[in-house]
């Protein structure tokens, strides 16, 4: 009877049922090798002397829509071969189970089709329902643990790093332009590694890079048949990151052009120059430090106009606690930048300074009004937020302004998207911040050009362009032109040839 239930598992010779039971809809089975002797993993002369016995539980696949799980009861032999270094070894059930396996080959192979057919989660579910438990993780480490297909013949290559750890460890991506597959991957980013690598492909024609030097000198001597190109990707996030720096040293002059509309019309003196900030070790300021400190210059003047900690947060864009901590330090710090924090008040704010207005001014009974409404919090809660509500009107204060929450990181989307692509506020937007600055409006100019020419490949208006920037006098936009001089010849042909890393349409 045992002997059919074998075959019918179909377990390998060797291995034979000795029990099965059903426990908790898990079908779990009793498993004895019957082999004479085993094989030493290192000699591979047979040992039959048996030292002792230990056990084995490993996930094999479902059987009628029930899990299944095997114990197996191994032996461990002494080699008797007196050259060995191994005395004592387990004997080895592969390939139907691999050493210290805790599934069998088949119920492995089963996950990696369902990994390669879906993905981690949905994987994990759609094991779930066929009676394999197993988790994302294992889905997707079954899938990674598959070896590479060989490299073939490639003859444009993209090369970039990627991130194991970021900040600490990084890799190198190998990728075929024509299939647009990774096809190897690298365990570094060093010259030396890439070098080897394309050494051994002489067929390379093309090799689409960044602008590091590294992977220039790979390609240069790796591959000196091939013609080198800045890919498209890493030139438009080169030039994002330099206009978000410059948009941050433009903030000063963005708010000052705004309050210069807000005054009446009356003769003022000229306002000084902003002096140069620099930090507490003497260098100068960052252009996130520059705009952060002109943030806080704005926080100090709303407060003097009388403006309550949560409308500052609101009308500057920070958070509540950030605002708190400048207002009672009574001096400007440098520390890190916090995002705004979003308030459970928020949604029944339009509710409260509606009944304020209508002449209800009892917290009680405004508190028991929005707790009805699903706020989770006291009274008392309650009572700190009305200062908002309670306090000077919007009126009192410096008209508020489209570009009192002017942020670099969040503005330089603005700037080099396509102005058909943005919404009609962040239209409106732009052309506040455009007409406030005319560094700003040259700024967009120069980023719009740029993108046009990059779209387009028209690497032939790349020195008009680079002289523009140049004459602008705008230090973040000339560092990018000089890197683009520095390697002009692969940034002409990034912008000539179809092949890139980039998907820039």
């Amino acid at each position: 009877m045992m002997m059919e239930i074998s075959s019918l598992l179909s377990l390998p010779d060797g291995l034979e049922v000795a029990q099965l039971a059903m426990v908790e809809d898990v079908l779990r089975i009793d498993v004895v090798a019957t082999a004479e002797g085993g094989a030493c993993p290192l000699c591979a002369e047979v040992a039959t002397h048996i030292r002792s016995y230990y056990t084995r539980v490993v996930a094999d696949v479902p059987c009628a829509g029930h899990r299944v799980q095997l114990t197996l009861h191994v032996r461990k032999f002494r080699c008797d071969t007196a050259s060995c270094p191994r005395k004592v070894f387990a004997e080895r059930l592969g390939p139907f189970i691999e050493a210290w396996a805790r599934k069998t080959t088949r119920l492995r192979k089963a996950i990696e089709a369902i990994g390669l057919a879906t993905c981690g989660e949905g994987g994990a579910r759609l094991a779930d329902c066929l009676g394999m438990t197993t988790s994302p993780a294992t889905v997707l480490r079954c899938v990674m643990a598959l070896p590479l297909p060989p490299v073939e013949a490639v003859t444009h290559l993209g090369i970039d790093d990627f991130a194991l750890r970021r900040g600490r460890t990084y890799g190198t991506v190998l990728v075929d332009l024509t299939s647009h597959k990774a096809i190897d991957l690298l365990p570094d980013r060093k010259a030396e590694t890439a070098k080897v690598w394309m050494q051994a492909h002489s067929e390379i024609e093309v090799v689409s890079r960044d602008r590091g030097g590294d992977y220039a000198a790979a390609a240069s001597q790796g591959a000196p048949q091939a013609v080198q190109t800045a890919d498209r990707s890493h030139l438009c996030k080169n030039l994002t990151e330099a206009v978000e720096k410059a948009l941050a040293r433009c903030r000063a002059e963005i708010r000052k052009s705004q309050k210069a509309e807000q005054k009446s019309a009356k003769e003022t003196e000229p306002e000084a120059p902003l002096p140069r900030l620099l930090t507490s070790d003497g260098k100068p300021y960052s252009a996130h430090q520059t705009e952060r400190y002109d943030r806080y210059q704005q926080v100090v003047a709303l407060r003097e106009q009388g403006a309550k900690v949560k409308e500052i947060a609101k009308r500057v864009g920070l958070g509540v606690r950030t605002v708190q901590r400048w207002l009672n330090d009574g001096a400007y710090v440098e520390t890190n930048y916090h995002h705004r924090h979003r308030s459970s008040f928020d949604r029944y704010e339009a509710y409260v300074r509606k009944r304020w207005d209508e002449g209800v001014h009892n917290i009680q009974q405004l508190w028991r009004e929005i707790k009805a409404q699903g706020y989770p919090h006291s009274d008392r809660a309650l009572q700190g937020h009305l200062e908002v509500v309670r306090g000077k009107k919007p009126a009192e204060l410096e008209e508020a302004g489209v570009l009192d929450h002017f942020s670099a990181k969040k503005v330089v989307w603005l700037f080099v998207r396509p102005f058909d692509d943005l919404s009609k506020e962040e239209q409106e937007e732009l052309l506040a911040i455009r007409q406030a600055s005319a560094t700003a409006e040259t700024i967009y100019q120069l980023v719009q050009e740029f993108f046009r020419l990059v779209r387009s490949r028209q690497g032939t208006q790349l020195d008009s362009w680079l002289s523009k920037v140049e004459a602008s006098a705008i230090p973040e936009l000339q560092s990018f032109a000089n890197g683009l001089e520095r390697d002009k010849a692969a940034v002409l042909a990034g912008l000539t040839l179809i092949q890139s890393n980039d998907h820039v349409a």
